[in-house]
This record gives C-alpha cells, sequence and structure tokens, in this order.
C-alpha cells in the first residue's frame, strides 16, 4: 500500500464526512429493491428512480418472481420517472430472471458467491455496466467493491490524483490500491463523493463552498491553486 495516497485519500474522506455526516446510504428497505434501485438510477437523479421505486412499491410488484413474470410494458408503466423506461423495463426484467433462477431470489445466495465470478455474472447482463454491478456488489451484496461515477472521475482529476479522462477502472484501482477492503468505508466514501459532486464539485464548481477545496497545505484541488 502506498502509505502517503492512502493518507490523503483517508483525509478526504475524513473532511466530507465532518462536513457533510455520514449519509447512510443506498436508502432501501431490502437488498432486493437496491438491486432494482442501481438499475432504474441509471442516466438518471436519485429524486426520479427513487419516484419509480415507489411506484414498483405501491403496485405490488417490487417482487423478483413477479417482475421476472411481468410483461415489460407492464414494468415500463410503472417506470416511467426514471427515463429510458423501456429499456430499464427489460433490464430489470432480466435481471430478476437471473435472481430467482440462478440465486433463488435469496440475497444471502448471491452475497456467497465468489466477488469476481459474480461480478463478470451481473456484467453479462444486458445493459448493466460496471458502475451498476459495483453498486449492488457493494450496497445489496456487502462486497468490499468500490463504486466509480462521473463525479469521482471529476473530482480526484481536480486534485490531481487521477489524469482527466481516466478510465472507470484506472479510478477504481486508486481506491482499490490504497485502501483497506472496507466495505462500511467504500459504503460511505462513494456517497461523500456523490454529495459532492452534485452540490459543489459540478461542472462549473462552487470551490468557495467546498469542504475540501484544501484539506492540508499539500492537498489542494485545482480551484485552491488558481
Amino acid at each position: 500500500m502506498a502509505a502517503p495516497l492512502a493518507d490523503d485519500l483517508l483525509d478526504i474522506y475524513s473532511t466530507l464526512s465532518a462536513a457533510f455526516g455520514h449519509q447512510h446510504w443506498w436508502p432501501a428497505e431490502t437488498p432486493f429493491e437496491t438491486m432494482v434501485g442501481a438499475i432504474l438510477a441509471q442516466n438518471v437523479s436519485w429524486t426520479n428512480a427513487a419516484r419509480a421505486v415507489r411506484n414498483l412499491q405501491d403496485a405490488g410488484m417490487l417482487d423478483p418472481h413477479l417482475l421476472a413474470a411481468a410483461d415489460a410494458g407492464e414494468i415500463a408503466r410503472l417506470i416511467v420517472p426514471s427515463r429510458f423506461y423501456n429499456q430499464k423495463a427489460g433490464r430489470i426484467r432480466e435481471f430478476a430472471r437471473v435472481y430467482a433462477a440462478e440465486f433463488r431470489a435469496d440475497p444471502a445466495a448471491m452475497a456467497a458467491a465468489e466477488t469476481g465470478a459474480l461480478r463478470e455474472r451481473l456484467l453479462a447482463l444486458r445493459g448493466l455496466g460496471k458502475e451498476t454491478v459495483d453498486t449492488i456488489l457493494l450496497y445489496a451484496c456487502e462486497k468490499p467493491v468500490f463504486v466509480v461515477d462521473a463525479y469521482t472521475r471529476r473530482i480526484f482529476s481536480r486534485y490531481g490524483l487521477l489524469p482527466e479522462g481516466a478510465s472507470y477502472d484506472r479510478t477504481q484501482r486508486l481506491f482499490a490500491e490504497n485502501l483497506e477492503e472496507d466495505v462500511a468505508l467504500f459504503n460511505d466514501y462513494h456517497a461523500q463523493i456523490v454529495r459532492l459532486g452534485n452540490t459543489i464539485c459540478k461542472k462549473s464548481p462552487l470551490c468557495d463552498r467546498c469542504p475540501v477545496r484544501e484539506v492540508h497545505g499539500t492537498l489542494a484541488c485545482a480551484g485552491a491553486r488558481a
């Protein structure tokens, strides 16, 4: 482990946590709700994804067996707030079929699978990319897999810890290779990044409001150096 870099990453997390408080993410009542929510959250705000989850709940459809057997149009009608609802309906139905057939619709059975093999199995499903799959692994299966999103790449490239345009895998390695595998840490760290990226470190950043604009003398983002 590269100790100085690990210390920097932990300093950033600690500062974010002190500023924002624990994020208690992912907001869901069951692991399966988390899995479906991860698919619904693709390319849309969590507010809209949450509305689609509630629609499924209210219709009594937030059940893997029911979704696996449902007509895609029926699912699509309920998840309109999530955008791209026709595509997502097919993805949810296919995921539910695999979850029911291969894991007995049991979150413990899915969580017991070897992480690498489970990741590859889920990535083989149409429409499930690395961010969605890693969200399921971390938040639903409690696997120590760091979730990367556009906010992560933006924030840490501004810090100079990643090159601009860094790939998903390159960004994930920054955390995986410099932090201990810790589900609780990976969980809240990702949530803190989402909070910062969504509210402050935007494409046009609000640097004067940023709690990690400068953490200590040698750790500062581009906005602090300007």
